[in-house]
Order: C-alpha cells, then sequence, then structure tokens
C-alpha cells in the first residue's frame, strides 16, 4: 500500500486552512501527499504550506505560475525555500519562462499544466489555438517542457499513452480529473484511478470523491485499492 500512497494526491480544495488541516487529521496517515491549489493558497499563504510539512506531508503547490519568466523565477524560489515537492507552472507561458521557475527551485519538482482538464479542442479553437485536438497541444506543450528541464507535466488520462509513447519515462506524469467511476462535471477528460495508473501516471489529484464523500478515510483507501 506505500506505493499506493505514493501514487495519491489530494487535492485541498478548501477556502480555510482549519477546515484543511482539520481534513488533513481526518485522513490520518491514509494520505502522504496534499495539493494546495490557488483557492486555499490565497487565502492562507505559506503558512499552509509549512503546516503540512510539519504534520510530515508531502506538499504540491498547485498555482500554476504563467508571467514574464522573472516574476515566475522569483516566485517558484519562494516556493522552492518552503520545502513543497511538487510545483506547477503554466506551459502556456514559454520555454524560458519553465526553465526560470526550474532554476529558481532546484530541490523542487517544477511541473508544467499542458492544457486544463476543463476544456476541450472547441474551447482551444475559442482561444484561437489552431489544433487538431487537445491531445496534439497537450503534445507539443509537453515537449516544451521538457526543452525547459521540467521534471513532468500535467496532464489529463485522456493524453496519458500518447505522453508515454512520446517521452518514455523520462518526464513524470501527473493526472488529475480522476474519478471513482468516469463520470463528468466542470472537469471534461477524466478516467477511473486504476485507468490513469495503467495508462500511464505517475500520480493521481483527487479531490471532490475524497472531499465530498460520506466517509473520506473510506473513499481513499478505496482509491489506494485501486492504485495498488
Amino acid at each position: 500500500m506505500s506505493a499506493a500512497r505514493d501514487r495519491l494526491i489530494v487535492a485541498l480544495d478548501f477556502a480555510g486552512g482549519a477546515e484543511a488541516l482539520a481534513f488533513v487529521e481526518r485522513l490520518g496517515d491514509a494520505v502522504d501527499r496534499y495539493k494546495v491549489g490557488l483557492e486555499l493558497f490565497t487565502a492562507e499563504g505559506p503558512p499552509i504550506v509549512e503546516k503540512l510539512r510539519a504534520r510530515g506531508k508531502r506538499v504540491f503547490v498547485d498555482l500554476k505560475l504563467h508571467d514574464i519568466p522573472e516574476t515566475v523565477g522569483r516566485a517558484a524560489a519562494a516556493i522552492g525555500k518552503l520545502g513543497a515537492d511538487l510545483l506547477t507552472v503554466h506551459a502556456g507561458g514559454g520555454v524560458e519562462m519553465m526553465r526560470r521557475a526550474v532554476q529558481a527551485a532546484p530541490e523542487t519538482r517544477v511541473l508544467a499544466v499542458t492544457v486544463l482538464t476543463s476544456l476541450d479542442v472547441s474551447d482551444l479553437r475559442t482561444d484561437g489555438i489552431s489544433t487538431e485536438s487537445t491531445g496534439e497541444q497537450v503534445l507539443r506543450r509537453a515537449q516544451l517542457a521538457d526543452q525547459a528541464g521540467c521534471a513532468g507535466v500535467i496532464a489529463s488520462p485522456l493524453e496519458l499513452k500518447a505522453l508515454r509513447a512520446r517521452t518514455g519515462r523520462r518526464l513524470m506524469i501527473v493526472t488529475p480529473g480522476v474519478r471513482p467511476f468516469a463520470t463528468k462535471d466542470d472537469q471534461k477528460r477524466v478516467a477511473t484511478a486504476k485507468e490513469a495508473i495503467a495508462d500511464g501516471a505517475d500520480a493521481v489529484v483527487v479531490g471532490r470523491p475524497i472531499r465530498d464523500a460520506q466517509d473520506p478515510v473510506e473513499a481513499a483507501q478505496r482509491i489506494l485499492q485501486d492504485l495498488a
């Protein structure tokens, strides 16, 4: 089960630190890795990362940094000093921006967000991106991330096989959009945890299916069984 715990990242999608930390305490030893996203980090700032680290948890800071290279580099350096295990930048910011983040936070693995799981090909085309499919755009941005020296990428379950075929094991792939059953909500490209790992994901991010479960511990344990 230790290998499964290494593959599961639970998203702390909460408005405040007290609620998030109570949830972490409830899950106890079942979960080792947590994602702090934009909502929680904006509300609580760096102390939420420090508090999770003090509890022996590994922290994925998911801010999807996207700005000029100098600004992103400085932000990445600040996150790195907190002891974050993973940090996201947006691949749309370009190779130099991603490279600066990697250089600024050498002890933190920088992951590039390829295409948000809330988007499909029609959304990309509406934004003026010429592509045949979301998969094509994911592969294009993954190549840029690799060129920039990123440790890996964030990609939906539907692009996993193509990414692994293109990059081998060179890039770490973290996959959001994971559900106990392949149901859809505001995320359009989803799959189950078992499917994601079978198709090549190194780790999966699970939020609402655990957070909103009647028994979050039981929900986490069911997903861990799929990841074993």
